[in-house]
């Protein structure tokens, strides 16, 4: 290889062959550059691999800190709100009558019992999420005469791992614009399924007659749009509708 590469360097230099093998004639020096130069950039190029891979775990460190640091201030934006809400509440069942105080404040620990402890964790069962959410809305009920709700399920939901409190803002929202006269009969509809990998979820709830539409929007929806982004990138899919008499969400997540 090296006589192959000299013969070039004659052709291509006009060098004359010096056949006493002078070991400092100026082919065996250009020669020996020419090496010298392949194994510094060599050993260059894989130095600078090296720090590109380091270079590329750290930043991809920092994104997955900065993403759950963002996503724990979201979700700690969400509970307070919420838990003041429920305290409300409860305060004004034991007001009203004060005989069903045992059952709300029961149905309350079981509430704050998840809103602080299982609601940390990084994912929940789906039939746990549902459970409080049913909670919530028959702490709700207790508290107005004319309110109902429906929960359905379909598909394998006790065996379905989704991020906790994905669905209260949505329902707090419902049940929050749902106020009524006395010929208005307020209600909320949930809906899950479970089917091919994907979570169908679908909430819905009526509106009094003479309270207009209202703008999607708020800081909770605001907030569960962030999560929803950082959790599922573009593997969601979110609608809110209002037809005046009507409010629904439909959520699909690709699990």
């Amino acid at each position: 290889m090296l006589s192959s590469l000299q013969g070039n360097l004659y052709q291509k230099y006009g060098i004359i062959a010096d056949n006493t093998e002078n070991p400092y004639s100026i082919l065996h020096i250009i020669t020996a550059a020419i090496l010298i130069t392949f194994i510094m950039v060599g050993s260059t190029t894989i130095v600078l691999f090296r720090r590109w891979i380091l270079h590329g775990k750290q930043i991809a460190e920092l994104e997955i800190t900065t993403m759950q640091s963002e996503l724990n201030q979201l979700k700690n934006q969400i509970n307070p709100h919420f838990l003041f809400n429920m305290l409300n509440n409860a305060n004004e069942l034991v007001r009203v009558n004060p005989e069903e105080a045992s059952v709300v404040l029961s149905k309350l620990n079981d509430l704050l019992r998840y809103q602080l402890n299982d609601s940390t964790q990084e994912k929940v069962n789906l039939s746990a999420d549902i459970h409080f959410l049913n909670d919530y809305l028959n702490l709700e009920k207790i508290r107005r005469d004319n309110f109902s709700f429906t929960i359905s399920k379909e598909g394998n939901i006790n065996q379905t791992k989704i991020p906790p409190l994905i669905f209260i803002t949505f329902v707090e929202n419902a049940v929050k614009h749902n106020t009524y006269g006395e010929n208005d009969y307020p209600y909320v509809s949930l809906d899950f399924k479970v089917h091919d990998d994907e979570l169908h979820f679908v909430c819905q709830n009526s509106k009094p007659e003479r309270m207009e539409r209202s703008k999607v929007g708020g800081l909770g929806l605001i907030n569960i749009r962030k999560r929803l982004d950082l959790l599922f990138e573009t593997n969601y899919n979110l609608e809110i509708q209002d037809n005046g008499r009507n409010y629904k969400v439909e959520l699909i997540l690709k699990l």
